[in-house]
């Protein structure tokens, strides 16, 4: 058997949409994209909803939007995907990294605190796997510092930790609709707030600095635009958008079928030598991950492969990376949580069109490697 590491949910209804945009005026940001917003706002319970083209874009155009910028530290999680430091330094500002919690992979509250200095502008935990930080300790410390939360749910559009979820508590909240997330679109992600003043500007921010879309500029009577200041170019087009509309309205069924997946996975592997992440609230299961003996973690990715079974390793902890090295002078044994998780991770295929029959070989799978 042969078990790909991913295959997309998209249906019928969501390529009709997109021959429908297709055929329609507005190729680019447009009344799609207005309606996707409008629906992810009620999805999330959240007011403010920009929808741009990649949650990197997404935290980046959020934290200018806050006023951060040159001088300024934001914290931020060594276990995680490069984008959530690097969005950092794109603001202008620079990423303190912090060790993480060594059952969940999520930021540790209490590294956190230690890493506050008078520069730290920011806090930007990161909800790995689908798993939610603290957002609890970490909104009282950034009341106690008066600091700004933003939320990266790249893996989380689903979950809920201590009856929050997700932009419930924090400045604002960042997703992915990158090709494998749950919401899924190729290339996308929007941002959630609170703050009608922080969508604003970061809507100003993501299109050029522009008083105008082109939806503003060409529908009904034409009027002159201006620039109101500089900005990037991140916006969403309506293709895109088109995939995501009517997936919202799947998206708790998708999530139940990818906890079934789940609680197939823990049974199959209860006993073993195959050790898991800890789940902590509602997870929006994103990934399926397993923690590999390091020494053997490398190894063993191979060995599934032929195997049949798709893998990926969800991360490497990012301040070994050489960038991050040469850039800020990191080091191994900085944040050994984060190594210990990024030397033994193992991502497993998980995703709603995956059968039984698959989950159970590729659990019979890794456990034979695992043993072997």
């Amino acid at each position: 058997m042969k078990v790909e590491f991913y295959r997309h949910n998209l249906d019928e209804q969501d390529i009709a949409n997109v021959v429908k945009v297709l055929h329609s005026v507005f190729l680019t940001t447009g009344p799609v994209t207005a309606e996707f917003e409008r629906r992810f706002a009620e999805y999330t319970g959240v007011p403010n909803v920009l929808a741009v083209n990649s949650c990197t874009a997404a935290m980046q155009m959020t934290l200018m939007a806050l006023g951060v910028g040159p001088g300024d530290e934001v914290i931020v999680p060594a276990m995680t995907f490069i984008a959530s430091a690097t969005c950092v330094v794109h603001a202008g500002a620079t990423p303190v990294l912090v060790d993480v919690d060594p059952e969940t992979g999520c930021m540790d509250p209490e590294a956190a605190r230690r890493a506050v200095t008078p520069r730290t502008k920011a806090i930007l935990p990161v909800h790995l796997y689908g798993v939610m930080a603290d957002m609890k300790a970490l909104r009282v410390l950034a009341d106690e510092h008066k600091l700004f939360l933003v939320e990266d749910c790249a893996h989380c559009v689903e979950g809920e930790r201590d009856g929050v979820r997700p932009g419930h508590l924090s400045d604002a909240a960042c997703y992915s609709f990158y090709a494998t997330k749950n919401l899924a679109c190729g290339e996308g992600g929007a941002l959630i707030t609170r703050h009608e003043e922080v969508a604003r500007k970061a809507k100003l921010l993501s299109l050029h600095g522009m008083s105008k879309n082109a939806a503003g500029r060409y529908h009904g009577l034409y009027q002159h635009w201006d620039m109101l200041t500089l900005g990037w170019k991140c916006n969403l087009d309506d293709i895109h958008s088109a995939l995501l509309v009517d997936q919202l309205g799947r998206l708790d069924a998708l999530w139940a079928r990818r906890n079934t997946l789940w609680k197939r996975y823990e049974q199959g592997f209860e006993g073993t030598n195959v050790a898991r992440p800890k789940v902590v609230g509602k997870s929006g299961h994103h990934l399926y991950t397993v923690w590999a003996d390091p020494a053997r973690r490398d190894a063993l990715l191979p060995a599934l492969q032929q195997a049949g079974v798709g893998v990926a390793v969800n991360f490497r902890a990012i301040h070994l990376l050489e960038w991050f090295r040469e850039t800020f002078g990191f080091k191994p044994g900085d944040f050994p949580n984060a190594e210990a998780i990024g030397d033994r991770t193992i991502s497993l295929p998980f995703y709603p069109k995956m059968t039984d029959a698959e989950c159970d070989y590729v659990i019979e799978t890794v456990r034979g490697v695992f043993k072997g």
